[in-house]
Parts: C-alpha cells; structure tokens; sequence
C-alpha cells in the first residue's frame, strides 16, 4: 500500500480580487502565456492549470473578478466557492494597500461568515475565515518594498497565509504567487500556528504528541536514530542521511536545552522542530506527518482513515487475522513495562494515551469480561480475548482503536489487513462445521436462575469463587478460550435475562451459533421459562441448543412443567440436560458449547453419543485406553483423538440417523 494522505483535494479554486487598476488580469495572463499582454482584457476567462503542472499535483482553477463586468452578488458566490483569495494591491498605489484592510479584507470575512452554513465546490461546508494570501504587483515600478507594511497587517487577520510582491511584466515571482495561493489551500497555517504567540495551535501539539508516542517504540519517552529514521521512512519514504540527522540535533540543542537527551530527540525537541518548519514557510513538512498519521484540514482524524469501508456478507463475522494479533502482542509487550505478563491500570491508560479515550471501563469492563491476573489486571490472554470480543460485536471500533493506536503507520497497511471476513453461516451449515474461530453463545433465562455465575465462572480457574456473589453490572459480555479437537476456539457468552415467561426476546438476543438455555434446577417453577423460549424461538431453528440445570449442588426439585427437562430434550432431540454447580468447579459445559458451535449440524449425532450403544462401545475402546472417563471435566478437551476420528463418527452416526429415522436406546 502507498503512502496514505488524509486530505486529497480534487482541486484548488484560486480567486483574485482587488481595486480596479491593480492588475489582476495581467497576472493571470501573464502565468499562462509567460509573456507579458500588450492587450488586457477587463476581465480574464476561468482557466484550469492541469495536476501535472502544479506544483503539487492538483488540478488548479483561476478565477478572475471584475467589478465592471460582475454585480456583488457575483462577488459574493465566487468567494463562498473559492477554497483561497488572493487580494491583489498595486506595490506603487498606496491607496490600493490602503484598501486591503478598509474594504478587502471585511468583505470576505463577512461575505464567508454570512454563509458559513453554504457548501464549496468539493461539498464541504465553508468556515468563516477562508485563506487569503496578499499580492502586490508592479513590483518592477517602485525601488522598495511594501512587505513591512503587508506584515502589520497579517498581524491582525491570522486568515493572511502569505504575503509576496511580484510583477506582471517581468513575469518575477508569478509562479510563486499560485504556488502560495495552492499552498494556503493544501498546507494552511492557521489550524498549525498561531502567529500572534510564534507558537503551535492547542491542537497540533495535541496531534504532534500523539505521534510522538507512536513512533516511541520503546516507550521511553525519546525519539533515538531508529525511532526517527523509521519515522522518515514512513511520512517521506526516504531515509534520514546521518549528517542531516546530526544537523537537525545540533539545531534543536541550540534552541531548546532539554530538546536533546542522551543523543536522543524529547517531545519537546520534537514540538520545537515542527515549529521551526512553519516560521520557515514549510508547512508542507508537518502536513505530510500528519496527513500520514490520518489527520485531515481540521486537525481530526478523518473518517476514512478510522473507518475504511468493509463489507461483511449476511451471515459472516469478523475476527481479528495473524496480523492485527500480532500488532496487539507487540503492543501489550511494549506497555507491560514491569514483565509481568499483565497490563496495570496505569500501563493500560498509558497505552490508551493516544486514543480519545480507551475504548472500554478498566475497573469494570475488563475485569467482568475477560480472564484477568489476581489483582485484576488484564493478561495477555485476557488482553487478546478482549479485542476478539469487540471485533465480533463492534468491528469498526475494532478498526477505529487501531488506527488511534498506530495500525496503520506500523503496519504500512489499512486497518482491514487486521480483519477477517470468516464465510457465510449458511456456508458452515452445508458443509457441517464451522471455519470460524470466535463463536457467540446466548445464555438465556429468567432472572435468578445463575446464568450470570455460569458466565462468569468461563473467566476464571476457580469457579467456587463466585458462590455468594452478587452480581450487579451492565457488563453482559464474557469471552475466553476453549480447545475444540486440539484448535483454539474463542467462545462469547452473552447474559441474557428473562423476566416472565412470556417476555419476547429481539431477533439479535435469539441469533447466535449456539444457544444455552439455563433453568435453576431447585426451583420448581424455573423450567418453564426456557421450555417455552425453547418452542417459540428455537425449536425450528437451526441453532444448536443446550439446556442446562444449574445449582446442581442443591436438591433437584420436580419441574411444575407438562415435562421434566430430560423428557424434554428427548422429545426434541437435544441433549439431555447439562447440570451444572460453581461449587463442582466442573468446566466441561463451555467446551460443549464451543463444539456445538464448531459443527452446528450434528445434534442428533451428539445425543447419539450420549444415548447410543456404539458410541458407548466407542467410549469405552477408546477412552478408557488413554484414561480418560467421560465424567472427567477434561474430556471434552482430551477427547483429542484427532478431529478425523470424530469427524469420521459423525459421519457414520448421521448416515445411521438418515437410514433409519429413528432413535434407540
């Protein structure tokens, strides 16, 4: 991918205007034929310079006003359309100079505030204060300059870009002028610097700190001659000779005495050299930083840069790819400033430090969604398991987190290299298993029911932790990692409640890969609530289902139902119910579900391995020989015979299911 700008304006719209006499005309004529016209006309044509003789690349439009021909109307719309104007004065006629700020400049500040809610010709709304650059002409005529006059001016109006003196006649400085004039447009100084104060905008050392940060690989708070000789390559695709690089030092050490710090640029020193480009008249140098780093003529990160347009197919999902992994390992690795495998909450906001703010709630988000350390600080793991929660649910605040964090600069690349796209569900579901490695199960019941135990117990070692607890949170989301068939799979749940029966449920609550209905199997009256979600949402569905029991560790009560839960599943061909404790610490439920996921056809072949002779027979050939039991938590982890021999069962039970119809005993 090339280099990425943040604002590539289809053209630049240049309009002159000025006292009748000051030779505007002639300017114009004067760029396009290089000569000097004996001839002048009142008032010249539009012209359009073409990209490839610009300066920078851009189709460039001259616009020629005269107040003999045009009415103030007129006047008024080619202002409001013009991206900069130029006001022209001749160097000779002091009443010209006079008028620049009795009538020129009023004029387009009230002509722009009076239409600030218009649109330009590029479709953008037009802000009060539109560039101006001052043009004195006839330069050839006086001895002296008029600059000193012209810089008191800009003084008072911060919208004045440039100021350049010039001759029709002698064609001296015209094709600076249109260059100035491109320039106001493309590498405005007004959201840099503020004259007045000889200092960068409030903005653009917010903007030029977050760069700093970026490009602060080792975070230590200094730019070294790798840290900016990277830097060069990626804003200016060119290195950083070593003689020019002891050049910028030595300047910066001049000026700034903390800018330099064990041969090493600070932020200070960093600042400092980009203001220094401006007071020189090279604004295109910061431009092209930020620009780079997304920025647009707003000193916002611009749309497009944060968002970069992704289309996912219905029934696709998105997921974090190997290399927007990779990015966040190097990422967290670089902010674990003590090593000890966890981000502390001051490393966490450290690292967030380039973003608006961060994107999630440490003291309460992370710890209730994601595995944690024991103080409660995000791990690795936890930190990779939490963005593969928000690609899932919200992948453009996926995309837009790692633009703030410097994607695409480190990456040289979009924000879509770190996406992936997985294949259609109605795909999965034809070829009866699943190429995708995050899964989203809803764990759905009536509240009371310890469903938000069982969400819970997913993120941490010890399960038997939570008994007692009180959970109170808006937090709905859990993520961790499981092992289906020797494959890391990440597996979501989302808290579901259901308060009444007959309460129902938004297409996005029913919609998952595998759906885990959750009864408190010591209340009576708790079963009928999943039996009739069950029927109603589920029951035509192809979403595999898991009823589970939980409390498993209290007395079971008689469900006040038409069936008990195992009649139930056995009517409707699931499996029979799961029973589940905090206190068992039993963990073997959340493999399940991400298997169920994984292969989405195979329900009736998971109940055949529960009920069916031949799997038992299976059972105890195979899993006893490597000493494992069924009712061992690890089973559904160890049963790492090989995803060929379960895929092989499967295949086997579904032809057995498809021959005779019938379930046996």
């Amino acid at each position: 991918m090339g280099q990425y700008t943040a604002s590539q304006r289809k053209n630049v719209r240049i309009l002159l205007v000025g006292d009748a006499g000051v030779g505007k005309t002639s300017l114009i004529l004067s760029l396009v034929s290089e000569e000097y016209p004996e001839e002048v006309p009142p008032r010249a044509e539009e012209i359009t310079i073409p990209a490839n003789v610009t300066p920078e690349q851009v189709p460039t439009n001259i616009v020629d006003f005269s107040s003999v021909e045009q009415s103030d109307e007129a006047l008024a719309a080619e202002i409001n359309k013009a991206h900069v104007v130029c006001i022209v004065y001749a160097v000779d006629d002091d009443d010209s100079l006079d008028r620049i700020t009795s009538h020129w400049l009023p004029l387009v500040r009230s002509t722009c505030s009076s239409s600030s809610s218009s649109t330009n010709t590029d479709g953008e709304p037009d802000v009060a204060r539109k560039p101006i650059v001052l043009v004195g002409n006839k330069i050839d005529l006086i001895e002296y300059s008029t600059i000193d006059s012209v810089l008191a001016i800009m003084e008072d109006y911060p919208e004045i870009e440039s100021c350049v003196e010039c001759s029709a006649k002698t064609l001296h400085n015209i094709s600076e002028m249109f260059y100035y004039a491109q320039k106001a447009v493309l590498h405005p100084t007004s959201p840099l610097y503020i004259m007045e104060e000889q200092n960068l905008t409030p903005a653009c050392k917010k903007s030029l700190v977050r760069i700093f940060k970026i490009c602060d690989i080792d975070s230590d708070n200094l730019l070294n001659d790798y840290e900016l000789n990277l830097f060069q390559r990626r804003c200016f695709n060119t290195p950083l000779q070593p003689q020019i690089l002891d050049e910028v030092k030595s300047v910066i050490q001049k000026n700034v005495p903390d800018g330099i710090y064990n041969d090493a640029v600070t932020l200070q020193g960093f600042l400092f050299l980009h203001c220094l480009f401006i007071q020189r008249g090279r604004n295109e140098t910061t431009w092209a930083v930020l620009r780079r780093f997304g920025y647009n003529d707003q000193l916002e990160m611009c749309k497009e840069y944060l968002r970069p347009a992704l289309k996912i197919p219905p029934g696709s999902s998105t997921e974090l790819s190997h290399r927007g992994q990779q990015f966040l390992i190097a990422l967290f690795e670089r902010y674990d400033r003590d090593g000890d495998g966890a981000l502390s909450p001051e490393e966490h906001k450290m690292l967030f430090s380039t973003c608006p703010s961060p994107p999630w709630s440490y003291s309460t988000d992370i710890r209730k969604s994601c595995p944690t350390n024991n103080s409660g600080w995000v791990t690795l793991h936890g930190w990779l398991c939490r963005w593969t929660l928000m690609t899932l649910i919200d992948v453009v605040k996926t995309m837009e987190y790692l633009a703030y964090l410097g994607f695409n600069v480190h990456e040289n690349d979009s924000q879509l290299v770190a996406i992936h796209v997985t294949r259609e569900r109605r795909i999965d579901l034809a070829k009866r298993q699943s190429s995708r490695s995050v899964y989203k199960c809803h764990v759905i019941g009536p509240k009371g029911s310890g469903k938000t135990g069982l969400c819970r117990g997913f993120l941490i070692d010890d399960m038997s932790k939570l008994l007692g607890k009180e959970f109170k949170t808006n937090v709905v989301h859990c993520i961790n990692s499981v092992q289906v068939y020797g494959q890391e799979k990440h597996l979501i749940l989302r808290d579901i409640d259901v308060r009444h029966a007959l309460d129902p449920l938004q297409p996005q609550e029913v919609n998952c890969d595998v759906a885990c209905l959750v009864y408190d199997s010591s209340n009576p009256r708790s079963f009928e609530y999943v039996a009739r979600i069950y029927i109603k949402y589920f029951a035509e569905s192809k979403i595999p289902v898991m009823i589970v029991g939980t409390k498993c560790d209290l007395e079971e009560r008689r469900q006040d139902y038409l069936m008990q839960p195992a009649e139930f599943c056995e009517k409707y061909k699931l499996l029979p119910p799961h029973l589940f404790s905090l206190k068992t610490n039993k963990k073997e439920l959340y493999t399940k579900l991400a298997t169920m996921a994984a292969f989405p056809r195979f329900q009736a072949a998971w109940i055949l391995f529960y009920k069916h002779r031949l799997v038992q027979l299976w059972e105890s050939a195979y899993l006893r020989q490597f000493g494992l039991m069924t009712e061992d938590p690890k089973v559904w982890l160890k049963a790492g015979l090989g995803v060929a021999a379960a895929t092989v069962l499967g295949f086997i039970v579904l032809k057995a299911i498809s021959a005779t119809g019938t379930h046996s005993r």
